[in-house]
């Protein structure tokens, strides 16, 4: 019951959400609906329309004398007015709200049509966005600033955290392992942790599957968990973020590799029952299908989470559209349509984001599984060998 309300709740904050853009048509004319822009990445938690909280900023920077060290900023603003910092867009230098005071009346007439832009202690939402610059003689060697992907990546770490460490709490206990499990809590996770244990793991892995499960659970855990936030109010999805994705691939491609039988590498570097000249053609291809395996893991991932949300955020953006259009009116005529294409494809994204999770897990699967794989190559050579001289091959598993 406290699941469905918190769904109920969570259906209709999204509900508010999507309307909110269709109650500011009247007051908002020309204004835009930038898809690509709301999806992306940035430096700030994104509340409208109550407004944005900044986050942290550290930086690794080499001074003008060679040496190195490490500045913090609370936040952009700190960074650009008290730190020396200033913002580049596009290759320009973003000015400050002191700095609009001196420009010309024709600059100032072209920032009016950003009127939109809302100041944050004398900071604008360009700078905000830009790429900060130091202009004390010092350059960023590493930026290592927390941004939007990254706090919500670190919400899905304690998240998951905080349910297995609940979870191996109860089994400690003998809850759920000398008795049946308990509450709804207990059965739905432990239906997750079986399903992937039994229908991912073991008939990839075989044998070995329970020295990987641990990886596999927190895999399909964390994609799950990060997933799901995107879809929550005011969140945003870490695993629309290429960045994000090619480290959790990353980590399949080496266990993939460490786990590696000489029959693998064998495969790779001296294919077997394969003509003597053609084997170094193969050579070159085998590594480059190595190569692909991760790479095809992280894009399908990103692709797919990125791709929903800008649907669903493309189709708000035709009630700005035909109200820039055709007028207020016709942006409060096509909200209902919008907004009911948007839910749907919202409940969609939430299927995909068990999917996507599920795809990334098992493919994970069966890359170890083929890496770990057992031949018998040299067993197979000895049968057909004793089929020749007249005698019983013994029976292959």
């Amino acid at each position: 019951m406290l699941i469905k309300r918190a769904f109920i709740l969570v259906f209709f904050a999204q509900l508010a959400m999507f309307a909110w853009p269709s109650d500011a048509i009247a007051s908002s004319e020309g204004e835009e609906l930038d898809a690509l822009h709301h999806s992306a990445n940035a430096y700030y938690l994104d509340f409208e329309p109550w407004g944005k909280y900044q986050l942290p900023r550290l930086f690794v920077v080499q001074h003008e004398d060679g040496s190195y060290g490490f500045e913090f900023f609370g936040s952009t603003a700190s960074a650009i007015l008290n730190g020396g910092y200033h913002a580049e867009v596009d290759g320009g230098h973003a000015t400050t709200e002191g700095e609009h005071a001196e420009e010309s009346d024709d600059h100032a007439s072209a920032e009016n049509e950003h009127a939109e832009e809302k100041l944050y202690a004398g900071i604008t939402l360009t700078q905000l966005e830009g790429h900060l610059v130091p202009g004390h003689g010092a350059h960023v060697v590493l930026d290592l600033s927390i941004s939007r992907h990254l706090f919500f990546a670190w919400l899905g770490m304690a998240i998951v955290f905080l349910i297995m460490a609940r979870m191996a709490g109860k089994y400690k206990r003998g809850v759920g392992r000398d008795t049946a499990p308990t509450g709804v809590f207990q059965n739905m996770f432990e239906s997750l942790i079986i399903f992937v244990r039994d229908d991912i793991a073991r008939p990839n892995l075989g044998a070995k599957a329970d020295k990987y499960v641990p990886y596999l659970l927190t895999v399909f855990f964390f994609i799950l968990t990060c997933n799901l936030l995107g879809l929550v109010p005011f969140g945003a999805t870490a695993t629309s973020n290429l960045m994000v994705t090619v480290v959790l691939a990353s980590f399949t491609f080496v266990i993939t590799q460490l786990g590696g039988t000489k029959d693998y590498w064998m495969h790779i570097f001296w294919p077997p029952g394969i003509p003597t000249f053609v084997k170094p053609i193969l050579m070159p291809v085998e590594v480059l299908g190595i190569l692909t395996k991760p790479i095809a893991l992280a894009i399908r991932l990103f692709a797919n989470m990125t791709a929903g949300h800008l649907v669903i955020l493309s189709l708000i953006g035709l009630i700005f559209s035909f109200a820039n259009i055709f007028g207020p009116g016709a942006g409060y005529g096509v909200a209902p349509v919008s907004i009911a294409f948007a839910l749907f494809i919202y409940f969609l994204e939430l299927l995909v984001s068990f999917i996507q999770a599920y795809v990334f897990t098992m493919l994970s699967a069966l890359f170890i599984g083929m890496a770990i794989e057992e031949h018998h190559h040299h067993d197979e050579a000895h049968g057909h060998e004793a089929e020749a001289s007249g005698e019983t091959a013994p029976a292959l598993s």
